[in-house]
């Protein structure tokens, strides 16, 4: 028997993307994300409109979405919680985010070069995407306590890398599911295609604090 609930976060399961991203200086700045979905050659990121990553983004238009595999569990835990901005938000600073200002060092990643954009491709992941930023829509700009807050940026994929092991035999532009696990997130665990691999840091964060305020009555099964 169903029963209407009221999810603080609605994150069913998506894949896993390690962004990088230019800072102002010049050094590249990685954040693990999971808001993300295809359809053709644009992707839909959702990011906090304050973070370094959307910062970097917004400014160079121009990032890799680096797609692990569900060994990189380790790795992608290692970015968890960490801030490429030393003025980190209030939220960040209640919930135990660290700054960070080499995340390639911290997670034990390589960087490698791009073709076409300027921030480096993360070496360990069997898929990476250069994009270019194409548009950016505000999320909840309906709700006074939100505006401002969250973005939807629309990113144009220009070029895709995938490592060989991942091809499919007999066909080089297509990705062979049966060779390659990607790493999911559902509600803030970490998942391969199968039960859940380990925990994940951002889990020790109550989902409470992602719940937006309240502001549709309609929303609260209660009323």
């Amino acid at each position: 028997m169903h029963q209407v609930i009221t999810p603080a976060i609605l994150y069913m399961g998506t894949p896993v993307i390690i962004i990088s991203t230019e800072n102002p200086d010049g050094t590249p700045n990685l954040a693990p994300m999971s808001s993300a979905w295809w359809l053709g050659q644009r992707c839909m990121l959702g990011l906090a409109a304050e973070s370094r990553t959307t910062v970097n983004l917004r400014r160079t238009k121009q990032c890799v979405l680096n797609l692990p595999s569900d060994d990189m569990v380790a790795a992608v835990n290692r970015l968890a919680k960490t801030t490429g901005r030393e003025d980190m938000s209030p939220f960040k600073q209640a919930t135990g985010y660290r700054y960070v200002p080499d995340k390639f060092r911290a997670a034990g990643l390589t960087p490698m070069p791009s073709d076409l954009v300027s921030p480096p491709r993360v070496a360990e992941c069997p898929v990476q995407m250069e994009v270019s930023l194409a548009d950016v829509r505000g999320l909840e700009e309906d709700h006074a306590e939100q505006k401002g807050r969250l973005l939807g940026l629309e990113v144009q994929v220009l070029r895709v890398h995938a490592d060989e092991k991942v091809i499919q035999e007999g066909n080089r532009n297509r990705i062979d599911a049966d060779l390659w696990r990607p790493l999911i997130m559902s509600f803030q665990h970490f998942y391969g295609l199968g039960k859940r691999l380990d925990n994940s840091k951002l889990a020790e964060i109550d989902e409470e604090f992602y719940r937006a305020p309240k502001t549709d009555s309609k929303t609260d099964p209660k009323t």
